[in-house]
């Protein structure tokens, strides 16, 4: 078959034929529809950052990706050839502390498809049927790998209630936009985002942005809270970048009591006013990592089936995987406008 692989401990990748696969007892063998790159993707094909520590080469890579049912190991039971299936990248042990009770997202071995061991920027991936999400038809085809990275923004968002809240998001990101339209829909009283970029500033408020206001705004913190009728501060703030200066903003912007979803990685370590900032004005503050297994697919599923949430306006670019060059150039060329990149076996 044929994949985009890390060959050498370099940067780039290729485009060729790999070895076949073959499912193992308790593994989907499923033909990949569509692959759609994170950005986490980058470090491992420009081989910086985490990459070099992480990355065992050579490798197929992407983790997510969606596709149809071919083939299942022996242990395997609930699916039928041809079932649409998203991917669960997290690979959860089912037998520590974190995943007996209910923590999976969390698990103390997890592993991640396309980081850990082979992933789906291929024609056909193995997977644990564990990891699996059946989706009900086939009319998310085109965008079942968005539902992986949808995740993070559903958990990121609502890790608790904010229908009748007001809403701050940091960072337009592709997670930033599905998170804003995840808050609109499910009733915020305002939503209001940070956004650098015109073409993403755009794109959310085609997502359900009230507002948003550029980080280098005269008086970023007083225009917020105007757009968003809070004077006294956001019930919650989403900081979906992990810019150092978006994550001191999260803490000035939140109102007394209010919550802080952090989910952006920044890239060295953040100073933060612990006493002021956090203590005393009361504030709760959500790490996330992945999305919970499957309560959160649960709720993505609910929102595209009712029409709540429309995730295809961020999809701005699609390549066929043999121009994968091209694909991952876009992701980083200001002038490309990007959102979300999908490849094409």
């Amino acid at each position: 078959m044929k994949a985009i692989f890390k060959a050498s401990p370099s940067p780039g990748a290729l485009y060729g034929e790999v070895a076949d696969l073959a499912p193992k007892e308790d593994e989907l063998l499923i033909k990949v529809h569509r692959a759609s790159i994170c950005g986490s993707d980058l470090p491992i094909y420009q081989w910086n950052s985490w990459a070099p520590e992480r990355i065992k080469v050579p490798m197929v890579f992407g983790h997510e990706f969606c596709g149809t049912v071919e083939s299942w190991g022996s242990g395997v039971s609930g699916f039928a050839k041809g079932d649409f299936v998203s991917v669960e990248s997290h690979i959860y042990c089912r037998r520590c502390l974190q995943c007996r009770q209910g923590q999976s997202h969390v698990c103390q071995s997890m592993k991640i498809i396309g980081l850990d061991g082979p992933g789906g920027f291929s024609e056909r991936a193995a997977i644990p049927a564990r990891c699996a999400w059946k989706h009900r038809g086939d009319k998310f085809k085109d965008l079942g790998s968005l539902m992986e990275p949808l995740g993070n923004a559903v958990y990121s968002a609502l890790v608790e209630d904010v229908a009748g809240k007001t809403v701050l998001v940091l960072g337009c990101g592709p997670q930033g936009l599905f998170a804003t339209a995840v808050a609109a829909a499910s009733g915020a009283a305002s939503v209001v985002a940070v956004e650098s970029s015109s073409f993403r500033a755009g794109l959310a408020r085609r997502m359900g942005a009230k507002e948003v206001a550029a980080p280098g705004d005269a008086d970023l913190i007083g225009k917020l809270l105007k757009a968003g009728k809070c004077p006294g501060g956001f019930d919650a703030v989403l900081e979906m970048s992990g810019s150092p200066q978006a994550i001191s903003l999260a803490f000035k912007a939140v109102r007394k009591g209010g919550r802080i979803t952090a989910f952006g990685i920044p890239s060295k370590k953040v100073e933060l006013d612990w006493a002021n900032d956090l203590i005393f004005k009361g504030v709760r503050v959500y790490g996330i990592v992945g999305r919970r297994i499957f309560g959160t697919w649960e709720k993505m599923q609910e929102l595209l089936d009712s029409g709540a949430i429309d995730i295809a306006p961020v999809v701005t670019h699609s390549y066929p995987m043999k121009d994968f060059a091209d694909a991952f150039s876009a992701m980083v060329a200001p002038e490309k406008n990007c959102g979300k990149v999908l490849l094409i076996p």
